[in-house]
């Protein structure tokens, strides 16, 4: 338990780390999740399963969009999908980031029985500050 505290105090240090709660109840239910690189940002989510399709990871998503490009001049926010996450592929969508590339066999989550580890292919989504202003003023 210690460990865990001391790991949510060191993230709660900074914004790259945000919690998501419900508003009545302040009960977590995902997280959001930020990594700088100059004037672009990759951005992520966590949530639990069981508030899926209730739309809060787009309510929480479209906030974090927001303020990268008001309030900390982001220039392009980027994220990456697994192409099992169709979940994450439809919010990236909804948030108007457009795919840009797929990776084979990217990253790896697991191993299989013999221990070997198992890749997963990976999707990269983008959004541009302008491309988003634009559909804001047009409402897209």
């Amino acid at each position: 338990m210690k460990a865990a505290e001391d790991e949510a105090r060191k993230r709660s240090a900074n914004d790259e780390h945000i919690a998501v709660c419900l508003k009545e109840s302040d009960r977590l239910i995902g997280d959001l999740f930020t990594v700088q690189e100059e004037d672009t940002f990759s951005i992520g989510w966590n949530f639990n399963p069981h508030f899926g399709r209730m739309g809060y990871a787009q309510e929480a998503a479209e906030a974090l969009v927001k303020y990268l490009f008001t309030e900390r001049a982001a220039r392009r926010l980027y994220a990456y999908v697994e192409d099992t996450n169709l979940p994450s592929q439809r919010l990236c969508k909804r948030l108007g980031m457009r795919r840009e590339g797929l990776f084979k066999e990217f990253v790896s989550f697991r191993n299989d029985s013999f221990g070997m580890p198992v890749y997963e292919n990976t999707m990269q989504y983008a959004i541009l500050q302008k491309e988003w202003a634009f559909s804001r003023k047009s409402g897209a």
